[in-house]
């Protein structure tokens, strides 16, 4: 695993809470005394990979890694074995069956331990005692580990299911880990004073949240708070914005490829020197990692594409032109400069290799006929044009037998910003998609009406909505955006306005926009002892505007987008902003993503009746 110096660049050091997790992590697995071997359930190894190295687990004794599967344990002569694993039935079940094949084989004798992730299971512990291993395990321990460092201002829980468990089954789980988790973060940052929220699972967030403070009865360390304001949004208060193609750097990396746990699997060959011969050019995808410990990435990723291009240009230009100095260089302290810049300049223009293939890589996605013509549909809608009936290029899509998530994506769309389609419109799609991709995505169209992705028209709201928060902006400029909207060039996320409006001038100038959005709006504030109040600076001071930079950690439950992230990125940086930005959430999502989890996967079962 590289450096981790990034996570403390921000405001809020996030390499405090990473080795909050190191040390519960060590003290879980110390407890079993001896030689181990970890089990992973594979969904872990990724967050796993960002708070402990293998060599941190070495030093305590783990000697082997594998992952959990229906095959069987490896032969191993540890001591221990230990099942890592989040608390999902299916997964009993392997465990069950490895825990039975090894009683089966016998041979040197071995502990058998799981460590749940996030916590235990009541119905995962019945399951195990069920299929008659629970008496087998030796220890049952559980590992909060919720929200995962990112970067310097991001966190994410990982938990793909959240949005369909809150939306589409009423299971607030995932919300009970997020209060659990902001709680971790009051331990280590201080209370936050001041919370605001949008939402259902907001409101129910905030309400555990207090309930976990008054159930702590005072014992909680005294800190001076590090975050003022705590802003929590559920995702079904902007459900457009995730369904649209983002237009940053990170957003198109995502779409097209899939960053999974700041790592992203790219096609080999666009990464075969010109020194290697095409036979021994590498199959296997390669593996980047995208974190701001890349200087040049920290620039790019929250650029609109169409910046992007120039800015490697410029970067390029830079490169060189500090390598030809080594020819102007005469003395020897000269030389010696050099030669003590020559690291930083060898890891740069590596650096600067990788992005350029990346952007040749997102360049032949965004220059196709498909993509454009699909953006083009995109900013009809949300323009709220035609809106009202059918659109003629979803109906090709479909005729062309296009992706099912692109086709879905695109009526969803137009279904918000119609304020819901005429039930003839909607008819006539489904009947559409059904006949054209099988039956057994009727399921799914279930799941998005009720997720509330698709529904017949109700009350227009969504023209008010666009013109009372400025959603659609004209004149973008996407070199030097002036407005958050140059994310989607033309259109601001609904959430991050309701986050700009938050910080100026406050959410009392808006709130009839509030009301037509879903779900209570929320206002707590948390009592905090004199002694540990922040004091401002006065207005006479010359550090004052550097001083009353206040923190908000901003909280999407469902998920959030990397565009959305990059324009929270963007109001950090103006100047007239007054607030640095944390950002938190279950999931980061996109609109293939958020769609994925609300798809039911059926396969039709052909029986053969002789």
């Amino acid at each position: 695993m590289g450096s981790t110096g990034h996570l403390s660049n921000g405001k809020l050091n996030l390499n405090l809470l990473r080795d909050y997790y190191r040390r519960e992590l060590l003290e879980c697995l110390d407890k079993c005394l001896g030689s181990k071997a970890l089990v992973w359930d594979d969904a872990l190894t990724g967050p796993f990979g960002l708070i402990a190295e293998y060599s941190l687990l070495k030093e305590h004794e783990v000697e082997k890694m594998f992952p959990l599967s229906d095959k069987g344990l490896p032969p191993s002569n540890v001591q221990n074995i230990i099942f890592v694993t989040r608390p999902k039935l299916h997964l009993m079940e392997q465990i069950a069956q490895n825990l039975l094949q090894e009683e089966h084989k016998g041979g040197f004798r071995k502990e058998y331990h799981i460590i749940f992730v996030p916590r235990k299971s009541l119905l995962c512990e019945k399951k195990l005692k069920e299929s008659g291993v629970y008496g087998t395990l030796h220890y049952i321990e559980e590992f909060n580990l919720s929200m995962i460092p990112f970067d310097s201002d991001l966190m994410s829980m990982e938990m793909e299911g959240a949005f369909k468990e809150c939306y589409l089954e009423n299971d607030y789980t995932t919300m009970f880990y997020v209060a659990q988790s902001l709680m971790t973060l009051q331990f280590l940052y201080g209370i936050i004073p001041n919370i605001q929220g949008k939402g259902d699972c907001a409101k129910n967030v905030v309400d555990m949240m207090l309930r976990m403070r008054r159930e702590l009865g005072g014992r909680e360390p005294q800190i001076t708070p590090q975050i003022d304001n705590l802003l929590i949004l559920d995702r079904n208060v902007d459900l457009l914005t995730p369904l649209l193609s983002q237009l940053t750097y990170d957003g198109l990396i995502d779409e097209i490829f899939g960053i999974n746990n700041t790592s992203v699997k790219l096609p080999p060959e666009k990464f075969v020197s010109s020194s290697q011969s095409p036979e021994d050019a590498p199959t296997e995808k390669k593996k980047i990692i995208l974190n701001s410990s890349d200087e040049l990435y920290g620039e790019l990723r929250d650029k609109n594409f169409n910046a992007v291009g120039s800015l490697v240009s410029k970067k390029a230009k830079t490169i060189t032109a500090e390598f030809d100095e080594r020819h102007a260089a005469k003395t020897v302290s000269e030389m010696k400069h050099f030669v003590s810049k020559l690291p930083h300049l060898q890891q740069m223009r590596q650096s600067l290799s990788i992005h350029t293939s990346i952007a040749e890589l997102i360049k032949e996605h965004t220059d196709s006929e498909e993509f454009l013509d699909s953006l083009r549909c995109q900013q009809e809608f949300f323009n709220g044009l035609d809106t009202d009936k059918v659109n003629t290029y979803v109906e090709d899509c479909i005729g062309k037998m296009e992706p099912l998530d692109k086709v879905l994506r695109l009526i969803c769309i137009q279904s918000y910003c119609n304020n819901g389609l005429k039930t003839k419109v909607l008819d006539y799609y489904k009947r559409e998609i059904i006949q054209t991709y099988g039956y057994e995505h009727l399921v799914t169209l279930m799941n998005l009406e009720k997720a509330g992705l698709l529904r017949q028209s109700g009350q227009r709201h969504y023209p008010t909505i666009r013109k009372s928060l400025k959603l659609i902006v004209d004149e973008v400029n996407e070199q030097n955006p002036n407005d958050i909207s140059y994310v989607y060039s033309g259109y601001a996320p609904l959430s991050i306005r309701l986050a700009q409006y938050h910080a100026r001038p406050g959410w009392r100038s808006i709130t009839e926009v509030l009301n037509l959005l879903p779900g209570p709006t929320i206002e707590e504030i948390q009592q905090i002892p004199v002694a540990l109040r922040k004091r401002r600076s006065s207005i006479t001071s010359s550090h004052s505007s550097v001083m009353d930079q206040k923190v908000t950690l901003v909280v999407f439950l469902g998920g959030v987008t990397f565009a959305e992230i990059a324009a929270l990125r963007f109001l950090a940086q103006q100047d007239d902003g007054g607030t640095d930005y944390v950002i938190a959430t279950t999931k980061i999502i996109s609109g293939s993503t958020l769609l994925d989890s609300v798809m039911e996967k059926l396969s039709p079962v052909h029986l053969n009746p002789f």
